[in-house]
């Protein structure tokens, strides 16, 4: 088989269209193709009167093998692809199971994929996971949005699915490992849309999310891994140099922490994965307490930013806004100041809302999320600026105390009750604080303050959110309009501590591996499960 990138094609472009596209690219006959499938596809919008699909197409034809070779090309836009055999990494020889079952910490995108991996080699892994099921975790989720209660143990970032669970599930990576493919062949497996196996920038949607987290788990279940939620790590246990064993915590059955009904639990385990995720602030003070080598690294903190999905439609598609085979327009902007400091948008969620993404209380914390349709009004994304290593402090947790106090000015400035403090992008700009909406209404659930954002941020901060700004209204225009609305803060866009690991994803003791975006090693859903499939290898090859 032969695979053809970066063709040009109409939006529309059908069988036919296609077959001849690769025809051209060939050289060939149109009828000497046989089959001609779609591997890739993504929207190439320059030019806005012209807006055209850019695809990759798997071809078979009736050729020689000869006739083949010579029509491959060194610079690889024509080359021969063996679909079944590059989708996945070989799973992994026969080994032999372990006298102790290992340990999962974690039940995110590294954690489940670990567990994967452990189980797909007969070692029927145990998962911890402080946090709900993704079930149950849905329930909590939807009612701290409507107004009630928060759970420490149930919210947008701690249970399973991990926070990318409640923010899209935006698929998009530029890693090239190709264990990227196989993680999106999983979610497919597991009932994701089958189009993120060729979208540019595939997602899966909130609400379609939780459905495919629960099988991901009954297919490990069925290998033999077992899952305990609710169950806190509070503890290691080390001898010799060794992880021996590990101290759980394990929650009431009404969820969140009575510190008079939680009982701890003990087990034997001499081969740990840390996948704690990035908002497990709690487990990080505990590894540091325990000797565990952390160490502070660059993360970045900052608003989300509202505008009308239909004028970000037309700006990044002009008349072809409303063509069904584009779906909702997104962007990606960053800007880098003079002073070397860098904003830059991200999880941008096209035809979405801003969510309350707190997992403390008395702290005003933001994501974003989209459905599957991504058919709201409003498209939300972060704008954040990046905060060198040292910024904050030097100490390895530093970080995150100056997000912790981010979130609790916030939260003063909203007025309490989990309200956010909110500001039109004009009145940011002149520093004059907002009196309410203009054109494009905030679509955070709980409720806005508006105000002045400079109330909550340091002046470093405003003042290269308002730089960066103008900057991304050059690219595009419109971007730093009037009405658009920010909101604050987006403080968990990543984690602040990296777990010190060596080549062999092992740190502090022998057994103890650590994976996934909370250990710093990793930046979104598909990242992290390729790093949990890595530590899950490395345990098993050690």
């Amino acid at each position: 088989m032969i695979r053809l990138s970066n063709l040009s094609a109409p939006l529309d472009a059908g069988d036919a269209e296609l077959r001849q596209a690769a025809a051209r690219a060939l050289e060939r006959s149109v009828s000497s193709i046989l089959t001609v499938k779609v591997a890739r596809w993504s929207v190439d919008a320059r030019d806005k009167r012209d807006v055209r699909a850019v695809v990759s197409l798997d071809v078979t034809g009736a050729w020689s093998e000869s006739d083949e070779n010579r029509m491959i090309r060194r610079d690889g836009k024509i080359r021969r692809v063996d679909t079944d055999s590059a989708k996945r990494v070989a799973v992994l020889p026969g080994m032999m199971k372990p006298a102790r079952r290992p340990l999962v910490v974690g039940a995110g995108p590294a954690g489940m994929f670990a567990a994967l991996r452990l189980a797909q080699a007969g070692w029927e892994p145990i998962v911890w996971e402080r946090g709900k099921t993704v079930e149950e975790r849905a329930v909590d989720v939807a009612l701290f949005q409507e107004g009630g209660r928060l759970d420490p143990e149930s919210n947008v970032q701690f249970g399973e699915g991990g926070a990318g669970a409640f923010s899209d599930g935006k698929l998009t990576t530029g890693i090239k490992d190709p264990r990227r493919q196989e993680v999106l062949d999983v979610f497919a497996e597991c009932g994701a849309p089958e189009e993120i196996l060729i979208l540019a920038k595939p997602h899966v949607g909130t609400d379609r999310l939780p459905g495919v987290v629960k099988r991901l788990r009954e297919m490990i279940i069925g290998m033999g891994g077992t899952f305990s939620f609710r169950t806190r790590l509070a503890g290691l246990r080390t001898r010799g140099g060794a992880v021996v064993g590990a101290r759980g915590v394990l929650g009431d059955e009404g969820g969140g922490r009575d510190r008079d009904r939680d009982r701890d639990i003990n087990i034997e385990a001499d081969r740990v994965v840390l996948a704690i995720g990035h908002s497990a602030r709690d487990t990080l003070q505990m590894l540091r307490d325990a000797g565990i080598p952390l160490q502070s690294k660059p993360f970045a903190v900052g608003v989300r930013i509202e505008h009308s999905q239909a004028w970000l439609n037309r700006a990044q598609y002009g008349a072809y806004g409303s063509h069904p085979a584009l779906g909702a327009a997104d962007y990606k902007l960053a800007a880098h100041l003079p002073d070397g400091t860098d904003v830059y948008t991200f999880c941008v969620c096209p035809g979405g809302t801003v969510v309350a993404a707190s997992s403390e209380p008395g702290g005003v914390a933001l994501n974003g999320m989209s459905k599957y349709a991504r058919d709201g009004i409003n498209a939300n994304g972060g704008v954040l600026v990046a905060l060198r290593e040292g910024k904050c402090g030097d100490r390895p947790l530093d970080g995150l105390a100056f997000q912790r106090g981010l979130e609790e000015a916030a939260f003063r400035l909203g007025g309490g009750n989990f309200r956010a403090p909110a500001q039109r992008v004009g009145d940011f700009l002149r520093r004059k604080a907002s009196l309410g909406p203009g054109m494009v209404a905030p679509t955070y659930p709980r409720g806005v303050e508006w105000c002045e954002l400079d109330g909550c941020l340091p002046v470093f901060l405003v003042d290269a959110l308002r730089e960066g700004l103008r900057r991304m209204d050059r690219m595009l225009p419109g971007f730093a309009q009037e009405d658009a609305v920010l909101t604050g803060v987006e403080s968990r866009s990543s984690s602040p501590v990296r777990i010190v690991r060596d080549g062999l994803y092992q740190t502090g003791a022998r057994g103890l591996y650590v994976a996934g975006e909370g250990a710093g090693y990793a930046g979104g859903i598909v990242s992290a499960a390729v790093d949990g499939l890595r530590a899950a290898e490395a345990m098993i090859h050690g």
